[in-house]
């Protein structure tokens, strides 16, 4: 009983709360800016591969290991460097080539990821990374939106993404992945990613 009352006697002496403003790095208060729907141009979606990977937008591919999620990815980076069909595509659908950024922490690109690339075919002067020799790579990493800007490429692979969250990153807590992930989306339309020209019918 004499430990309740002190603690609403607490309660009643502590300072009225507040509601405090947000603020950003810097300790400025963020400005607030409300949008109404009307304001809201409704957009089509886009597809890299209907109904699976749309274009700007993160896509994640989840599987138990050895579940060929690398050789998923292969596969899609092949056919998006050398143009082509995907499997559920029309037989008269032709997409144009274009360029892909392909990173990976886990296999050596010389001895693992070249090799199973030459049995699909691709073009492998459409495929680039980002060289982790000298210095490794987070997905907050500034090379990221260099690449972006010099490559504009249709499709980004991270492999796997949990190497490239950083150090300071918990995989397991939504509130640290969510920024990450979203400065990833930002980049797409301020550095001007080109999607490979839309899927045409032959004659």
């Amino acid at each position: 009983k004499d430990g309740l009352m002190a603690i609403l006697q607490l309660a009643r002496d502590a300072p009225e709360w507040e509601p405090q403003p947000d603020k950003d790095e810097n300790n400025e208060h963020k400005a607030l800016k409300i949008v109404c729907m009307t304001e809201v141009e409704a957009k089509k979606t886009k597809w890299l591969w209907y109904p699976y990977i749309p274009l700007g937008k993160i896509t994640l591919i989840q599987g138990d290991p050895g579940a060929s999620k690398t050789t998923l990815s292969l596969a899609i980076a092949s056919i998006i460097s050398k143009g082509g069909r995907f499997i559920n595509d029309d037989e008269l659908t032709y997409r144009a080539p274009a360029k892909v950024l392909y990173q990976t922490a886990e296999d050596g690109m010389d001895d693992t990821i070249k090799p199973r690339l030459l049995k699909m075919e691709p073009d492998f002067g459409k495929i680039f990374f980002i060289d982790e020799h000298d210095q490794g790579l987070t997905l907050s990493d500034t090379r990221i939106e260099d690449a972006f800007k010099r490559l504009h490429p249709a499709l980004t692979i991270i492999d796997p993404l949990q190497a490239y969250l950083g150090a300071e990153v918990d995989m397991h807590r939504a509130n640290e992945v969510r920024p990450v992930m979203a400065k990833i989306g930002r980049l797409v339309p301020r550095c001007g990613i080109r999607p490979p020209r839309p899927a045409v019918r032959g004659r």
